[in-house]
């Protein structure tokens, strides 16, 4: 997987990118991330990628051109990747939606900032607006590294045992089971039984049973219209 990053900040990235499995993924080819710094499509001297707003307002908005130069670029290599934008209006960043993504071979994520993106950058490209929920950041650039990590650690090669995928929150429509490992007993706090029985299959149920538990009071929202309901 390709994955391009349009930002005014590209140092956010830096350590990130080349920690853990991201570092590992990289080093392996199995996804190439690129880091663009927007200002390097700016028009004047200054690199000024911002102005006001039309009409006024507080605030300060990316302007058109530095962006289009910067996806023109891309583009010019690669007619159709997926482009995204960091937006508080966008569809909500879950686990089916990281599914969908970590199957493009492409993406290109652009990091909002400030009071958002020139409107019209929308009617010149296919852009997808994604938002991680109803809360505001600063900029884009922490949701494009939320995004990248769930995104990254679900493409095939990446993960040690596709089951450690497999088993996360989130990824059956259900909140995660609680895990345990030694000592067996640690202050007077025991390991459940059936974990220690090595029967796969009740140990299996128990899993099963406790993760929709667990979902039914955390967050019971995942359970409307669903098959656990």
């Amino acid at each position: 997987m390709q994955i391009d990053v349009l930002t005014i900040f590209p140092r956010i990235f830096e350590d990130p990118l080349n920690e853990g499995l991201l570092g590992k993924a990289q080093e392996r080819g199995v996804v190439k991330i690129n880091i663009i710094d927007l200002r390097d499509f700016a028009g004047d001297k200054h690199k000024t990628v911002d102005d006001r707003p039309f009409g006024g307002g507080a605030g300060m908005v990316l302007q058109v051109e530095p962006l289009d130069r910067a996806l023109g670029s891309i583009t010019e290599k690669d007619a159709s990747p997926h482009i995204i934008l960091t937006e508080a209006s966008g569809r909500r960043f879950d686990q089916e939606l990281v599914k969908e993504l970590s199957g493009k071979k492409h993406l290109v994520i652009i990091c909002g900032r400030y009071k958002g993106v020139d409107e019209r950058i929308k009617e010149l490209y296919e852009i997808q607006e994604i938002s991680l929920g109803d809360f505001v950041l600063a900029g884009g650039e922490f949701a494009a590294l939320v995004m990248i990590d769930a995104v990254v650690r679900l493409i095939p090669g990446v993960m040690g045992k596709l089951e450690s995928a497999e088993t996360d929150s989130f990824h059956s429509g259900l909140l995660s089971y609680p895990q345990y490992t030694r000592p067996a007993e640690y202050k007077g706090l025991k390991v459940p039984e059936v974990l220690l029985s090595g029967h796969h299959q009740e140990i299996e149920r128990w899993r099963k049973e406790i993760s929709l538990q667990r979902t039914k009071k955390h967050r019971p929202d995942l359970l409307k219209g669903g098959e656990f309901e």
